[in-house]
């Protein structure tokens, strides 16, 4: 019999059993639910994204002592890139071994064809002065306006370079410049004055070797006897001669001042260019004296009044010619280290001539407009200068127009058309049909609007017809027209375009005048000179010209044809104004596109002149055309220069 062993319990009191349906019966117990989370706003949601974000960052951010480590590593590279760059740069510095001492740069004499002085450059008569030797208020000036820190600082004025850019920052514009006397002096010494980063850091290392070598009493001293005043005066004892009659030894206050302040553009702040601004520039340095400690404000103020400016006499117009004859001597020399004396071609009588006609014609209503400009070249037949002006002003500007500028010929160029044209067999009898041509799809223009039909070279040539010159020019071939005009003596870069024959590449006025030498001195090229001799202040001869130039350029039947048909255009074509009566010439006008340039070429058996008009911007003028005021200028002036002169025909 089966037992069941059972176990006593202690007895408990039972609840009463809960109903279930039999479909809860059967499902599982359900977990118990998590306690709901406070509710969070958006705000609080953010903030712990970023508070994870910054966490993140951290972790992830580089130590001080990685961040060290790169900065070194860029300052020790940059550094190395900085060195190797310089070092470059240091290779191509000047030659420094032989420094040149002497206080005064040497100076060029430059003497007209008669031997009367024209004008010196370099150090223009005054004394080598020291420093030391002046009175205290120059040096003082020069150092309040120039370089205040100069006793302070090794060549480069780092706090002066750093001020300057700051000013100019404030400025929005360039004002201030950070270069020392010294950096100055090395580029007057050793450099060329272009502007470029190179040369800047070239000038930097000159200054700093010059510091080590010189004392800065030396320093200063060469820089006040070399540097550049206006008026062509180097040289502080030349400029106080210049401006003001006397030594640089007994300046007042007032006159040191102002030409300590036409040391930052002499050009533009020379009392020869603009008086009123030399005095305000000179009450410039007065302040900068007062605000440095040199003086006090009743020093500046008794000061103010004591100048009296007295320009030694003679024209200024004269130095377009002797700056471009002075910088020639270089290619004649080379290095130069003595006073030297140079005997141009220059003749005083028709350089003032010169002057003088172009003063007249720009009193006249339409020429009174400041940015038309004029050049003028009188040239002998065997192509030596003997007058010259590149400007209206020299005092306005000293850029040389007659030598400097290039500019459209336009027709003054048709005779090297017209040369090829008659050595391909025309004559100036030969006719031509004026009428409109077309080349290569461009259809050029005449003029006048008007067409003439049949006409002969000469009648074509004097009244400058354009479509008779391309139709020439297509025939004979551009080719030759070019190889004529090379042996004229045209060195600038021709296109054998169709428009070719109307002058549309660019020439300087000394270039095209000495082209037309060749029908003046009976068919032989020429180049244009201006230096017959330099020699040194004791005589001896370094230089001499020697030789009467090229060879022939135009035969006897063709010099026949042209001189016959260029007379024709000062006796009834455009160059009607230019005509000088009974004495045998010829020439041509010239007008380029939309009234840009107006011309005058003509020679007599006895000399060549051109004369161009135009604006330095290349806008176009009020309808001045070569046979206006070109002409007018170029008759005006030579008959002047032909007095007393026999009449000679044309060869």
């Amino acid at each position: 019999m089966n037992t069941r062993s059972t176990t006593k319990r202690p007895k408990t009191k039972k609840s009463a059993p809960k109903r279930t349906t039999k479909k809860s019966a059967l499902k599982k117990p359900a977990p118990k639910k998590p306690a709901p989370k406070k509710p969070t706003s958006k705000r609080t949601t953010k903030k712990r994204a970023t508070k994870k974000h910054r966490a993140g960052k951290q972790k992830q951010r580089p130590s001080g002592k990685r961040i060290a480590y790169w900065l070194a590593a860029l300052l020790l590279w940059g550094g190395i890139a900085l060195a190797l760059v310089v070092g470059y740069i240091a290779l191509g510095l000047p030659d420094t071994s032989k420094l040149p001492l002497q206080l005064r740069s040497p100076s060029i004499s430059l003497l007209a064809r008669d031997g009367e002085l024209l004008a010196r450059r370099g150090n223009t008569g005054g004394e080598a002065i020291k420093a030391s030797e002046l009175p205290s208020h120059v040096r003082d000036a020069v150092i309040s306006i120039e370089d205040r820190r100069f006793f302070h600082h090794y060549g480069i004025d780092v706090r002066g370079i750093l001020r300057a850019g700051f000013e100019n920052l404030l400025a929005g514009e360039l004002r201030q410049g950070g270069s020392t006397i010294t950096q100055q002096l090395a580029k007057n010494l050793f450099l060329t004055p272009e502007r470029s980063v190179t040369r800047k850091i070239r000038e930097a290392l000159l200054a700093i070797w010059l510091e080590t070598r010189l004392t800065k009493e030396e320093i200063l001293s060469l820089y006040l006897n070399r540097a550049y005043f206006g008026a062509g005066a180097y040289g502080i004892d030349a400029a106080a001669r210049q401006y003001f009659g006397k030594s640089a030894k007994t300046l007042s206050l007032h006159e040191a001042a102002l030409l300590a302040g036409l040391l930052k553009a002499p050009s533009r702040y020379a009392p020869s260019h603009d008086s009123s601004a030399a005095l305000q520039r000179a009450d410039l340095v007065l302040r900068a004296m007062l605000s440095e400690g040199y003086i006090d404000a009743k020093t500046a103020g008794d000061a103010e009044g004591d100048i009296s400016i007295s320009m030694l006499s003679g024209s200024l117009d004269v130095n377009y010619a002797v700056d471009w004859l002075a910088a020639r001597i270089p290619y004649y020399l080379g290095g130069q280290d003595e006073d030297v004396v140079a005997r141009t071609t220059l003749d005083t009588k028709l350089q003032r001539h010169a002057e003088d006609v172009i003063a007249e014609a720009f009193t006249r209503e339409s020429l009174r407009d400041k940015d038309i400009q004029v050049a003028l070249v009188a040239m002998d037949v065997d192509g030596s200068v003997l007058a010259m002006v590149g400007g209206r002003d020299y005092r306005e500007s000293r850029f040389n127009r007659a030598a400097q500028a290039r500019r459209q010929p336009g027709s003054a160029f048709k005779p090297a058309v017209y040369l090829a044209a008659i050595e391909s067999g025309f004559s100036s009898h030969s006719k031509q049909l004026d009428a409109p041509v077309s080349v290569d799809g461009w259809q050029p223009q005449n003029y006048s609007g008007h067409y003439r039909g049949e006409v002969t070279l000469e009648e074509a040539l004097a009244h400058s017809i354009n479509s008779v010159a391309v139709r020439l020019s297509e025939e004979v071939g551009r080719k030759r027209v070019i190889e004529a005009a090379r042996r004229m003596g045209i060195t600038e870069e021709l296109r054998a375009s169709p428009s070719l024959p109307l002058g549309v590449f660019e020439i300087s006025p000394i270039e095209l005048v000495s082209a037309y030498a060749p029908f003046a001195n009976g068919g032989y090229i020429v180049a244009p000179h201006g230096i017959t001799e330099l020699r040194e202040a004791d005589g001896t001869t370094l230089y001499k010209r020697e030789g009467s130039g090229g060879g022939r350029a135009v035969n006897a039947r063709e010099l026949d044809e042209m001189n016959r048909m260029m007379r024709k255009v000062l006796e009834y074509g455009t160059g009607k104004q230019a005509h000088l009566g009974e004495r045998p010439a010829a020439g041509k006008t010239g007008t380029s596109q939309n009234f840009r340039d107006a011309w005058f070429v003509g020679y007599t058996a006895q000399m060549l002149a051109v004369v161009w008009i135009g604006r330095d911007s290349g806008k176009p003028m009020e309808e001045i055309t070569g046979s206006t005021f070109p002409a007018e200028i170029w008759r005006a002036f030579m008959l002047r220069a032909h007095e007393g002169m026999p009449l000679r025909p044309l060869p």
